[in-house]
């Protein structure tokens, strides 16, 4: 699965104002925290993905389109954010199971 790490201005803007099938987002921390976003201006549903430092899953959401505040349970330093299209469906459907969305 290719992503594209973003910038420290593109971690503002993330997938807003894009279509479904744009690329999957890398988001780097400097520090562990519980990594807060919001799908504002985002028409499409996404998977949230946070990691560890080893890149061990610690958390996971569905995110609907314009939802204010989505947070991870534990803390993390990365976010990949992947859209729900036919590009990442093997991923989705590992992460949240086949048809559930």
């Amino acid at each position: 699965m290719p992503v594209k790490k973003v910038s420290e201005f593109g971690k503002f803007s993330g997938l807003m104002f894009k279509g479904k099938n744009t690329e999957n987002l890398l988001f780097e921390f400097r520090n562990w925290k519980t990594a807060g976003i919001h799908s504002f201006f985002v028409f499409f549903s996404f998977a949230a993905v946070w990691l560890d430092k080893k890149n061990n899953v610690v958390d996971f959401e569905v995110v609907r389109p314009f939802r204010f505040l989505v947070n991870s349970k534990k803390p993390s330093t990365k976010l990949v954010e992947l859209p729900i299209n036919y590009e990442n469906r093997e991923i989705i459907e590992f992460l949240v199971g086949k048809g559930k969305i």
